[in-house]
């Protein structure tokens, strides 16, 4: 397993991308799967970047591994902010038009639909998601 603990701050979505996007590449994940990891990555770091800490400063840890059956890979991002469980999220309603959808949920949405996993607890004072996707 590896590890960064990063500032929750959208400014470090790229950092936490190309963390991940490394480890990928030696777990020989085919480009399709890092591109699906990627949106859902830059969906869900950058909701805990807007909203777990409400204004004040806080940290993720984020965490990957791979998983040899099937071949997967599993990342946990981690925050003590504020407890939100984003799969008790109504999904939205994409068959209204864009301009008439409230704004919010998409992404949890689309993260929901293109990996193979989603797991969500709340531990010791921290959120913690876990996200797989196998390849």
């Amino acid at each position: 397993m590896k590890e960064i603990n990063v500032e929750a701050s959208i400014n470090n979505i790229e950092t936490v991308t190309d963390f991940i996007n490394m480890q990928l590449e030696e777990a020989g994940c085919p480009q399709k799967s890092i591109f699906q990891i990627d949106v859902a990555i830059d969906e869900l770091f950058g909701n805990i970047a807007r909203y777990a800490y409400q204004g004040t400063t806080g940290n993720v840890l984020v965490r990957f591994q791979t998983k040899q059956t099937p071949p997967s890979a599993v990342i946990t991002l981690i925050d003590k902010g504020i407890p939100f469980n984003p799969l008790e999220c109504d999904d939205p309603d994409i068959s209204l038009p864009t301009g008439d959808r409230p704004i919010g949920g998409l992404g949890v949405f689309l993260s929901r639909k293109i990996m193979d996993e989603i797991r969500y607890e709340y531990t010791n004072g921290q959120n913690i998601l876990h996200i797989t996707k196998n390849f």
